[in-house]
């Protein structure tokens, strides 16, 4: 996932970070913003899924 976070979205990304975590978490979050969590949906994220949430808060920010 984080290789089709970078491959599409290279020249938006000034940082990424990942932060192994216990009990099944699989977070995603941008500027401190939580856009998605294995936890409250209770499934592990597709990587189109992801995709289209980052590039809609891209989207969001050049608004």
């Amino acid at each position: 996932m984080t290789g089709a976070l970078l491959n599409k979205y290279e020249s938006h990304i000034q940082e990424l970070t990942l932060i192994p975590s216990d009990g099944g978490r699989f977070e995603v979050s941008m500027d401190d913003e939580l856009i998605y969590s294995k936890l409250k949906t209770g499934r592990h994220a597709e990587v189109n899924e992801i995709l289209t949430a980052v590039g809609a808060r891209i989207s969001q920010e050049k608004a």
